[in-house]
């Protein structure tokens, strides 16, 4: 079982930047032939994809609500995903998941944007 464990969740206000991390675990997942995403859930609310990048980081795709604000990247070589988010508003509130297309999920780490 591969674990992926996101990292730099917290408290920010409107306007502040967090950077997410995604560390998978288990050296026999070959992370680099993986695709990954963002996906956030907000109390009460659906679960929704925010980010996503291919096995080489050859494409990405984000959701119109981040688009311009959020970046996110893969380093193949230390088995990480990132999620850098800029420009943070009260609607990014929400838990945030790191996913491998092939099934796997974090924990998640809670993100609260509140002044």
């Amino acid at each position: 079982q591969v674990q992926l464990v996101e990292s730099g969740g917290g408290v920010v206000q409107p306007g502040g930047s967090l950077n997410l991390s995604c560390v998978a675990s288990r050296i026999t997942f070959a992370f680099k032939n993986h695709g990954m995403s963002w996906y956030r859930q907000a109390t009460g609310k659906e679960r929704e994809l925010v980010a996503s990048i291919t096995n080489t980081g050859d494409k990405i795709t984000y959701a119109d609500s981040v688009k311009g604000r959020f970046t996110i990247a893969k380093d193949n070589a230390q088995n990480v995903l990132y999620l850098q988010m800029t420009n943070l508003k009260s609607e990014d509130t929400g838990v945030y998941y790191c996913v491998a297309w092939v099934g796997y999920w974090g924990q998640g780490t809670r993100v609260t944007v509140s002044s």
